[in-house]
């Protein structure tokens, strides 16, 4: 497995993510009813805002996950904690193996998502809202370092043109506030992997 990052580039990127996003697996992204405009439209705005980036995770040069970066304090998490510096928002979005499951994949896939964050020296935080009903990706949260806060009450995924009521009537999202800092990142990583991290972040300097 080699992961790598680059921008997602909303027109020409717009089917793929439509695919993964429009699956039932994929529910709390709030996105099963959208269009593949409605992806292109809302990857334009994420584009576009300035504080917030999309990001097609890759393995092996192959499309594999989705992952957002964002300002938190520009977002509605300002309203429910106290936003500190080095704070960095983050949303994780795996697609459907092409083939057999791998064991332990999707813990691989955050532990590059987290390495990746932490090389912005400027980041001393990672901080994440998953739904609270969403208990594998908490699992997965823990495992990777975070430590959960508490519930919050924030405002649903918005409702894509193209959803209904039927399939999207919540307008709130009771989430699971978790927070990890670098220390805490490290220390559940194998010492060889805790040195190579610590090493790349050196070079970011």
């Amino acid at each position: 497995m080699t992961f790598t990052f680059r921008p997602v580039d909303p027109a020409a990127d717009a089917l793929l993510l439509h695919s993964w996003v429009s699956a039932a697996r994929a529910r709390f992204w709030g996105m099963v009813s959208a269009t593949v405009q409605d992806v292109a439209e809302e990857y334009t705005r994420i584009a576009d805002s300035g504080h917030h980036q999309a990001f097609l995770g890759l393995d092996g040069g192959v499309p594999a996950f989705l992952m957002e970066r964002y300002r938190p304090e520009e977002s509605p998490l300002a309203s429910v904690y106290n936003v500190q510096p080095g704070d960095t928002g983050m949303h994780l979005l795996v697609a459907a193996p092409a083939g057999p499951s791998i064991p332990g994949y999707t813990t691989c896939v955050m532990q590059s998502v987290m390495a990746h964050l932490f090389e912005d020296p400027g980041t001393a935080r990672i901080v994440v809202e998953p739904d609270a009903r969403n208990h594998k990706i908490h699992l997965l949260n823990q495992r990777v370092g975070f430590r959960a806060s508490c519930l919050v009450t924030l405002p649903a995924v918005e409702q894509a043109p193209g959803c209904t009521e039927a399939h999207q009537p919540e307008t709130r999202k009771e989430a699971l506030l978790s927070f990890c800092t670098r220390a805490d990142f490290h220390a559940t990583l194998t010492p060889i992997l805790a040195a190579n991290a610590a090493e790349t972040e050196g070079e970011q300097r």
